[in-house]
C-alpha cells in the first residue's frame, strides 16, 4: 500500500521536498553535536534535561491520545468513530517515533543505548518506558496496517488482530503513566513529587492529541475527498472539552497544595514559571500564554454554538494544543530544575543546534504522518 504515498499533487510534493530539507538541516546540525558533544546544546550540570526530553515528554501524551479513539469504537461499538481510528492508530505511530528520536539525539553517545537491551535493569523506571514505547509502537503499526489492507481487500480483520486492539487499550494508558513515574519518582525536585502527576499527564495528553487528530481531519477533509465525519468530529471535540478541564482542575490543585501547605520547596517553582524567582522568569510570558489559551479554548470547547461552527473550532482546538505544549513541552521539565539542590536559579536557554534538531525530529514525524495519511487516503478513495 506504501505505493499510495508515491503519487500526488504538486503541492503534496512541495511539503515533502520542504521537510526533506528541512531534515536535512536539522541533521546537519546533530552531526555537529555528536562530534562536539552535549556542549553545544544549553544543558549544564544544573539543567540536565532541556528542550529534547520536553518534546518527548509531551509527544508520549499525543501517541496516548489514539486511545481515546478506540475506546469508543472497539469497546463500545460507536461506529460513527469507524473512518477516524485508523487516522488516531497512523498519528500514534510517528508520534512514538519522534518520542524515540528525541531520546536517541538527547544521549551524548547514542550507541550507549543499547545498554538497555544489553544489560536490562528492570528495577529501573527508563527500562518499562522502553519497553511500554516499543511495544505501543508495534501495536499500533500491526494493528493499523492490518485493518487497513484488510479494508482495501473488502474483509473484515483477521480474528488475531481483536485481542491486540484490547490489550492496546491499557498499553496507551500504560505509556504515559510509566513517563510520568519518571518524574514523580524523584524527591529532590518538588514541581514533579506529586501523586497527581500520571492523573495530569493523562488529562492533557487526552486533550492536546485529540485536539490535533481533529485538525488533521480536518486538513484531510480539505485537501482530499476522504471525509471522516462531522459527528465524529464533534464527539472527539466533547472528549477534549472535558479532558482539558480536568487538566486545568488538577493545576489548580498543585497550586493549592503549594501555596497553602507554604511549602517553600513546592512554591518556588511555580513561583519561577508564573512570577519569576530571585530575579529570573524567562518562562513566566509563556505560562501566561498558556494559561489564557487553555481557558480560551475551553470556552469555545464548552459552548456548543462555538463548538459546532467549524470556523471557530480549529482556534479552540489550536489554543488547547499550544497550551498543553507550553505546559508539558516547556514548563513542566524546565521548571522542575528551578531552583537547583543549592537553592539556586539557573536558567535554560535552547541553542541554534537544539532548535534545529528538534525540528529535524518534527520534521522526520510530519513526514510519517503525511506518508501514513496518504496511504489512507489513497486507500478509502480506491474503496
Amino acid at each position: 500500500m506504501l505505493e499510495k504515498s508515491l503519487s500526488g499533487s504538486k503541492r503534496y510534493w512541495l511539503w515533502v521536498g520542504f521537510l526533506l530539507v528541512v531534515i536535512l538541516g536539522g541533521f546537519l546540525a546533530y552531526l555537529r553535536q555528536y562530534n562536539e558533544g552535549l556542549g553545544v546544546t544549553g544543558m549544564s550540570r544544573d539543567v540536565s534535561w532541556g528542550l529534547y526530553i520536553s518534546q518527548f515528554t509531551f509527544l508520549v501524551g499525543v501517541a496516548a491520545s489514539a486511545v481515546m479513539v478506540a475506546i469508543p469504537y472497539y469497546l463500545h461499538n460507536y461506529k460513527k468513530f469507524g473512518k477516524i481510528v485508523i487516522l488516531g492508530e497512523f498519528l500514534a505511530v510517528p508520534s512514538v517515533i519522534m518520542c524515540i528520536l528525541f531520546i536517541f539525539v538527547d544521549v551524548g553517545r547514542p550507541d550507549r543505548i543499547l545498554n538497555v537491551l544489553l544489560h536490562p535493569t528492570p528495577h529501573s523506571v527508563m527500562f518499562w518506558d522502553m519497553c511500554v514505547l516499543c511495544g505501543y509502537l508495534l501495536l499500533n503499526l500491526v494493528i493499523g496496517w492490518t485493518a487497513l489492507g484488510s479494508e482495501r481487500k473488502g474483509f473484515p480483520p483477521p480474528a488475531w488482530v481483536k485481542p491486540l486492539i484490547y490489550l492496546s487499550i491499557p498499553w496507551a494508558v500504560s505509556i504515559h503513566t510509566v513517563t510520568a513515574f519518571l518524574y514523580s519518582g524523584m524527591p529532590g525536585r518538588h514541581l514533579w513529587l506529586t501523586a497527581i502527576m500520571a492523573a495530569r499527564f493523562l488529562a492533557s495528553a487526552f486533550a492536546a492529541g485529540p485536539a490535533l487528530l481533529i485538525l488533521l481531519c480536518m486538513i484531510v477533509r480539505k485537501v482530499s475527498t476522504f471525509d471522516p465525519g462531522k459527528e465524529a468530529i464533534q464527539s472527539l471535540a466533547k472528549i477534549v472539552t472535558y479532558a482539558m478541564i480536568a487538566n486545568v482542575f488538577f493545576y489548580i490543585l498543585e497550586f493549592f497544595t503549594a501555596f497553602y501547605s507554604n511549602i517553600p520547596g513546592h512554591m518556588h517553582p511555580l513561583q519561577y514559571l508564573f512570577a519569576g524567582l530571585h530575579g529570573h522568569g524567562q518562562l513566566v510570558p509563556f505560562m501566561w500564554v498558556a494559561v489564557v489559551l487553555a481557558f480560551v479554548g475551553i470556552f469555545l470547547l464548552v459552548v456548543p454554538k462555538f463548538r459546532r461552527n467549524e470556523k471557530i473550532l480549529p482556534f479552540a482546538l489550536l489554543s488547547v494544543f499550544i497550551a498543553a505544549w507550553i505546559d508539558k513541552g516547556l514548563g513542566l521539565v524546565l521548571g522542575g530544575f528551578v531552583p537547583t539542590p543549592l537553592e539556586h536559579v539557573v536558567e535554560y536557554t535552547p541553542t541554534a543546534t537544539e532548535l534545529a534538531v528538534t525540528l529535524m525530529v518534527y520534521a522526520i514525524g510530519a513526514l510519517l504522518i503525511t506518508i501514513l495519511y496518504k496511504v489512507v487516503i489513497g486507500v478509502r478513495e480506491e474503496i
